[in-house]
């Protein structure tokens, strides 16, 4: 693996079984969380500019992280390997620094994730939904027209708590969506999920798309037990798209490993997770801080 770091980051990943894949970063800096990710997994230290980097061997990344990517250039990408999504909107960057400032109240702190939320399934729903074409009578006119078509809704899975006010827009974004509601804890110990509420079908239909919206994946058991949920309901993983306000390195690494094709979309790409759990620096308890308590 080896990227070119410049003011267009070019990112070129091999995989032992399969053709180089290239995807490109706008405008990065060299002290960006995402490349200080990408050092994380290369064993090297954030790269200056203007330096060529290689690696190679088991420090290969097994997916691709995208600061900025259009729909049609990941598909051409993608292919078995996890793309995750930084989109680069200010919109985006502006969501995230109220959502890390530690004194943002509750209803605020809520709010901006519900508008994190929307931003970001606006940019994961680029050219991945059905549509219908037609001609309708315009005021002034005859009119080709093209609507989201209204007959295979897409599946929104709020994790609760958070995950109900990331995905909260959801349906004013998307002209049809079904809401299915899973709710997963995790043991403050041993770290490990535990499933309390599940509201998905026995089966969802052939070619459903989902959104799996949980604001932080930090370890990646919550993520990866409810990945697991789903795919069991007969969902191939390349059409699951996931919504996070942060994430971090484990939980992406893991989700890589298990589930190919699974597309990521993010705020923002943390460093480090604590020995608590905790995304660094984070946001902190994203469910406590949407509703105080």
């Amino acid at each position: 693996m080896g990227f070119p770091i410049s003011s267009n980051l070019n990112l070129r990943c091999l995989s032992p079984s399969s053709t180089p894949c290239f995807t490109r970063f706008q405008n990065p800096k060299p002290n960006s969380p995402l490349l200080h990710f990408l050092s994380t997994f290369t064993h090297h230290p954030p790269p200056p500019t203007n330096l060529k980097m290689s690696c190679s061997g088991a420090s290969r990344l097994s997916f691709v992280s995208v600061k900025a990517q259009m729909a049609t250039e990941e598909k051409s990408i993608s292919g078995d390997r996890m793309l995750v999504f930084v989109p680069p909107h200010p919109l985006i960057k502006h969501w995230v620094s109220v959502l890390r400032n530690e004194q943002t109240p509750c209803p605020i702190f809520k709010n901006a994730l519900a508008e994190l939320g929307r931003l970001l399934m606006y940019e994961a729903s680029r050219d991945w939904l059905p549509t219908v074409t037609g001609e309708i009578q315009s005021p002034m006119g005859v009119a080709s027209v093209e609507f989201v078509d209204p007959r295979e809704p897409v599946a929104v899975i709020p994790i609760l708590r958070a995950g109900l006010a990331l995905a909260e827009h959801a349906a004013s974004i998307l002209p049809a969506t079904k809401t299915y509601h899973l709710g997963v804890s995790r043991d403050e110990e041993t770290l490990q999920p535990t499933v309390y509420l599940n509201k998905l079908p026995d089966k969802f239909p052939e070619g459903s798309r989902i959104f799996v919206v949980d604001p932080m994946l930090a370890t990646g058991g919550t993520i990866v037990a409810a990945l697991d949920l789903v795919t069991e309901r007969g969902v191939d993983s390349k059409q699951i798209k996931v919504i996070s306000a942060v994430a971090a390195p484990p939980a992406l690494q893991k989700l890589s490993e298990k589930f190919p094709g699974l597309h990521v979309y993010t705020g923002i790409i943390d460093p480090t997770v604590n020995n608590k759990g905790f995304i660094v620096p984070g946001l902190g308890d994203a469910g406590d801080r949407s509703f105080g308590t």
